[in-house]
């Protein structure tokens, strides 16, 4: 439900951040410039309309995928 919004890499880089991984560490374990996590992360925000990461993760956390 609220990760069908997502591209598949959106949802990896929340899940990951989710797990309470750092920007640089999804983008090491993801092999992927930190630049490219910043903008998978904004555009989930944007898909999923929360005003900041906290509250993506928030919402992440309540979403059990």
């Amino acid at each position: 439900m609220l990760y069908c919004k997502l591209t598949q890499r959106e949802s990896d880089v929340v899940t990951l951040k989710k797990r309470g991984m750092g920007d640089r560490e999804v983008a090491a374990e993801l092999d992927i410039s930190y630049s490219t996590v910043r903008s998978y992360i904004n555009r989930a925000r944007i898909k999923l309309h929360c005003s900041n990461t906290y509250h993506l993760i928030s919402i992440a956390k309540k979403n059990k995928k």
